[in-house]
């Protein structure tokens, strides 16, 4: 008998940076450093708006290559295509943040459940003040 799979939140980093209009392709390494430290700042909120447990993993996927993102909670990947590795990991129960709609169809037909990236955007705004 296997283990019951943890619910996660994955969100496609880009997307998630790229709906909010504040210059982050100017210095995409900083952008993605600051989202991931939104996203270990607000965890617990950003999982209680997904209706995650407070316990599920966040998994954070970024397109390009790879380069220093601290992150102490949040797991941090980087790969060529994001779209490709969400729509691989989106499991039942599940919930992947993204607005790109082909990505969200993938992970529906999948069983995961999708969110926005400006819905997470926002969030995470609110959660700064």
């Amino acid at each position: 008998m296997s283990a019951p799979n943890p619910r996660r939140l994955l969100a496609d980093g880009s997307n998630v940076m790229g709906s909010r209009p504040d210059g982050w392709w100017r210095d995409r390494p900083a952008a993605r450093r600051r989202l991931v430290d939104e996203l270990e700042s607000a965890r617990a909120s950003v999982l209680a708006l997904t209706g995650l447990p407070a316990s599920a993993p966040v998994v954070v996927v970024f397109d390009g290559p790879e380069h220093d993102v601290p992150a102490t909670v949040v797991h941090v990947r980087f790969v060529p295509h994001a779209d490709d590795l969400l729509a691989d990991l989106a499991v039942p129960g599940d919930v992947v943040v993204t607005s790109d709609r082909a990505l969200a169809a993938r992970v529906v037909d999948a069983g995961a459940t999708t969110v926005g990236a400006g819905r997470l955007a926002r969030a995470l705004a609110a959660a700064r003040g």
